[in-house]
């Protein structure tokens, strides 16, 4: 990791670990209810999605007093589909982040319930946001709705469970995962440039930066479940083959991911090479994703 990045990161994600505890401590809920909640979003993680959202604003030189509040939803969002797809009527796992999964420690009816109410509050508190535009806001909640829903993740999550045990092709995998993972991922770039009022230009070349790298980071997690430790990963490694899941290495290889890893890679810097933001931290930010161990 760069410098540039390592700054940024140890910068901002303090930032949003206590906005995001603070908006959960708000809450006037059951405490059962909010330890569920807290408890997985205290779980540590990358926090890479709600980074990615101030990275952009800072190459864009926007500041914001509302995004790292928006920046702290989007990670509510992501670790509700964490609790959900750990379920046991879905991937059943055991170990998220290093611990026990959600519904180990609180029971599956607490789970479910703790993700539904993360997923819920992350939208309200977008539209009470009071330093954005009504246009800004509105905005923000319906590419969020189609990222997070039907046709992004939850789209995806079908997919994918319905190609288990089944042979996909490369192009039926990509849609899995574009949906899967890089809904929500590519939701986190373009906020920025909604909060920044980027230029058309820009946003088109930030959304094709996120196509590109949302699949880089799928894929090197299908290498990272064949390559790597349970230890690195923090969840159950090996789950995928185990499971018969469709993946980019048991499709094309593990040394033709590796080339598919790059291909995406280089798609997504050209992206940011055609509005000039070839250097700086959307290019760490890929570097990362491409190169990491967990």
């Amino acid at each position: 990791m760069s410098n540039l990045l390592q700054s940024f990161i140890e910068t901002n994600q303090p930032l949003i670990e206590q906005k995001m505890d603070l908006l959960i401590k708000e809450l006037k809920v059951p405490s059962e209810l909010k330890e569920a909640m807290a408890y997985s979003i205290q779980a540590g993680g990358k926090r890479i999605r709600p980074l990615y959202t101030l990275a952009v604003l800072e190459e864009l030189n926007v500041q914001s007093e509302d995004a790292i509040v928006l920046a702290s939803t989007i990670e509510m969002i992501h670790t509700y589909s964490l609790i959900h797809d750990d379920l046991p009527c879905m991937d059943d796992d055991d170990l998220r982040r290093g611990k026990p999964t959600n519904h180990v420690v609180f029971g599956e009816a607490l789970a479910v319930l703790a993700g539904d109410a993360l997923v819920t509050l992350a939208f309200g508190i977008i539209a009470r946001l009071n330093r954005l535009t009504a246009e800004q806001k509105v905005q923000l909640i319906d590419q969020l709705s189609y990222a997070a829903g039907a046709e992004g993740m939850v789209g995806g999550q079908v997919l994918d469970m319905l190609g288990e045990g089944k042979h996909l092709t490369l192009s039926e995998l990509e849609a899995v995962h574009v949906n899967k993972t890089g809904a929500l991922l590519s939701f986190s770039i373009l906020a920025g440039g909604i909060i920044a009022n980027a230029p058309s230009e820009m946003m088109q070349a930030l959304k094709n930066y996120a196509f590109h790298i949302g699949l880089a980071f799928q894929i090197q997690d299908d290498i990272l479940d064949i390559e790597g430790t349970s230890e690195q990963l923090g969840k159950t490694a090996g789950k995928d083959a185990l499971s018969e899941k469709n993946t980019y290495p048991s499709i094309l290889t593990l040394d033709g991911a590796k080339v598919q890893l790059q291909n995406q890679y280089s798609l997504a810097i050209e992206a940011l090479r055609t509005v000039g933001l070839h250097e700086g931290l959307l290019v760490e930010f890929a570097n990362y994703i491409t190169k990491r161990s967990n």
